[in-house]
């Protein structure tokens, strides 16, 4: 099982995850030909894809979605929620799910979902499987629940949302409403509540640690790496971040 970022951020996110002879991209919030230069760049085809799989309908998520869609004629996974705001244009083909049931399969893939506290009509967020190995996804949530914990437990790789330091975003330059949306429970997880957050985890079983969508104005690299390895040392060497404008190596997950 493999996963890369081909970008996270505020402009944009869209992930590859692969296992077996499956590949399946997580969100596109870029353009599609920006997505198909991000996957060559790793030495995948664009028109190998077999599925899409959306969090929620905000643009820095579902921006490319449609039309990336149509070119390859891909199935779209996503909520009654997020297809009701009809952010994609006509699709070859909608897969609904419930994030408050179980998952699906896609090819080698199994995906099961879960719902997340974010200012999105019906967002989710998601664990990957294949052959025993499993891949968390927690992005773009206000703030983490038990049951979110229970979910994300016993993972092998984890994508972790460190949006912004809290100092920096009180003193930044958004206007107080954006402020508070961002730090509000339907907003983004600070780097404080991810490090909360990884304290609760099997560290020693965790092979990759990405931390993910930081703030271009509001975080920085050094302060997320700060804040990860004050919850141990020990995974400083299994730590990476996610960019907004560069795509990420492969991670294997053995």
């Amino acid at each position: 099982m493999r996963f890369a970022s081909l970008g996270s951020g505020s402009r944009g996110n869209a992930m590859l995850i692969e296992a077996g002879s499956t590949r399946v991209l997580l969100d596109i919030g870029f353009a599609a030909r920006e997505v198909e230069c991000r996957l060559e760049q790793i030495g995948v085809e664009p028109d190998s894809i077999d599925a899409i799989v959306v969090t929620h309908e905000h643009q820095d998520h579902i921006k490319g979605v449609g039309a990336y869609a149509r070119r390859y004629s891909l199935p779209v996974w996503m909520t009654s929620g997020t297809n009701r705001q009809n952010r994609c244009g006509v699709l070859p083909e909608v897969m609904l799910f419930n994030p408050h049931e179980s998952g699906f399969q896609i090819g080698d893939l199994n995906v099961t979902p879960f719902p997340v506290p974010h200012d999105a009509t019906e967002p989710a967020q998601f664990v990957f499987a294949a052959q025993g190995r499993r891949l968390g996804i927690l992005t773009d949530i206000g703030f983490h629940t038990p049951h979110i914990s229970e979910i994300l437990q016993s993972c092998d790789a984890l994508f972790l949302e460190c949006n912004h330091d809290i100092d920096m975003l009180a003193k930044g330059p958004y206007p107080p409403v954006l402020q508070r949306r961002v730090a509000g429970n339907l907003g983004h997880l600070s780097n404080d509540q991810a490090a909360d957050f990884l304290r609760q985890f099997d560290l020693e079983r965790l092979q990759h640690l990405v931390a993910a969508h930081l703030s271009e104005k509001n975080n920085s690299p050094d302060l997320v790496r700060s804040s990860m390895l004050a919850v141990s040392q020990s995974i400083e060497e299994r730590l990476s971040i996610a960019g907004q404008d560069q795509v990420s190596e492969l991670f294997e997950i053995c």
